[in-house]
């Protein structure tokens, strides 16, 4: 654990925060560094921060962190241009491959099912997959069962 989530949890545990304030607080804590990757990251990647719980506070601290540190707004402004830019329904899609498809397709439940959707989950967020039919096939040949 890092070590300012750490002293976080701390201060939030004597201040008694409720369970939901702590878990923002050290999410806050936890992923205010993430920022400097965000011009770098894949569209899944970047997708799955911007969709974050509490985003706006994040990006809020990230502004912030920006004007008493260096004063250089590039990365809120990139992160701003796009959440405008991304349509919310690509951000969030429906799954196209369910747990249910992979016992289907011959797989054994258990934690490589974490991993087999979250590839597919990824390959959908990034436009590679668009339909129920090619995430089975991707499914298939990436993950022979």
């Amino acid at each position: 654990m890092d070590v300012g989530v750490k002293i976080a949890e701390e201060i939030c545990g004597r201040l008694r925060f409720s369970n939901h304030d702590a878990a923002q607080v050290l999410a806050l804590v936890d992923n205010h560094m993430r920022f400097s990757h965000a011009t770098r990251m894949n569209q899944s990647t970047l997708k799955k921060f911007l969709r974050m719980p509490g985003f706006d506070e994040h990006l809020a601290l990230h502004r912030a962190d920006s004007l008493a540190s260096h004063r250089n707004l590039s990365t809120y402004e990139f992160i701003q241009h796009k959440r405008e830019e991304i349509p919310v329904d690509t951000m969030r899609p429906s799954p196209l491959v369910t747990g249910d498809d992979l016992i289907a397709a011959g797989h054994i439940p258990g934690p490589k099912f974490r991993e087999i959707l979250s590839a597919v989950e990824d390959a959908q967020l990034e436009g590679r997959l668009r339909s129920r039919d090619a995430a089975l096939e991707f499914v298939r040949r990436e993950f022979p069962a």
